[in-house]
């Protein structure tokens, strides 16, 4: 912690912004690949190592996530995305959290934008 300020962070590698933030039992975090020359396949991959690394600083993991916005450059390539989902999210339905997906204007070369949240116990 952080003294009497409650809200702890997790580095980041771009100025002005942590990779993750806890505060609670809730955890926030946000993932894209550093390597904008890789597929959609590799930038969702190194985005959900991101994510993984980020909820294991706080100490929780995937299967404790609650909420997660996806934004895909590309819409077309929901179908996709959704395979390499279900992947890493498991089969087992108490691990799903709610999900959305929608098109966005991502930064240059970026395809897949992932945000969090988590609960982590006590």
């Amino acid at each position: 912690m952080n003294g009497s300020f409650p809200v702890m962070r997790a580095p980041g590698v771009a100025p002005g912004r942590s990779s993750g933030s806890a505060f609670g039992n809730l955890v926030w975090a946000v993932a894209t690949s550093d390597d904008k020359t890789l597929s959609l396949k590799g930038q969702i991959e190194a985005s959900f190592r991101k994510i993984e690394r980020v909820l294991a600083h706080f100490e929780t993991d995937k299967r404790c996530l609650i909420s997660v916005n996806v934004l895909l450059a590309d819409v077309e390539q929901k179908k996709e995305f959704d395979v390499n989902w279900r992947e890493w999210v498991g089969d087992d339905p108490d691990h799903w959290p709610q999900r959305c997906c929608v098109q966005a204007i991502l930064s240059a070369g970026t395809l897949v934008e992932i945000s969090v949240v988590a609960a982590r116990p006590s």
